[in-house]
């Protein structure tokens, strides 16, 4: 499950921390894990335990808590639309329903071809953009009618791997 390599990761990520607070690398581990095998498993959160010396439900709760983590395996491309108070008075909900509609899916579920997941999210902090949204936890993308939601659509189209 968790091989040489993702291991010296882990060593570097824990030895940031006092000796005996390794469990404060948790959130590292299991963004290591999370970018080597695309999401974080039941058996890679115990394997991260094991590594921390720490009871599995702490991890758990850890991956659980974050809606960066994915606790399943995603479409190459996760959508995660704010649906919060100020991203809904601005279309927040419109968005992510035309964004299900456009990829046939419903709320929190992946195309047939694996492309993309599409997400309601919790607040990303930029709501005079509204609506906003995150792509794959790392690029935010803003003011988003339909027009560039299927602009941004089909430019993810055409940039699958």
């Amino acid at each position: 499950m968790i091989g040489d390599t993702t291991r010296a990761r882990f060593a570097k990520e824990v030895a940031k921390y006092p000796a005996d607070q390794a469990q404060s690398a948790v959130m590292a581990c299991l963004a290591i894990v999370q970018q080597e095998q695309g999401h974080v498993s039941p058996e890679s959160e115990k394997a991260i335990a094991e590594y921390l010396g720490m009871p599995p439900i702490a991890v758990h709760e850890v991956t659980t808590f974050y809606n960066m983590y994915n606790q399943q395996p995603l479409g190459q491309f996760k959508l995660n639309v704010c649906t919060n108070l100020p991203c809904q008075l601005r279309d927040g909900q419109q968005a992510l329903d035309h964004l299900c509609h456009r990829l046939g899916v419903e709320e929190g579920g992946t195309t047939a071809d694996g492309l993309f997941t599409v997400q309601k999210s919790e607040c990303l902090g930029a709501c005079a953009d509204a609506p906003v949204m995150l792509v794959n936890d790392r690029q935010m993308v803003s003011f988003m009618s339909n027009a560039r939601l299927d602009e941004l659509v089909e430019t993810l189209k055409a940039a699958k791997a």
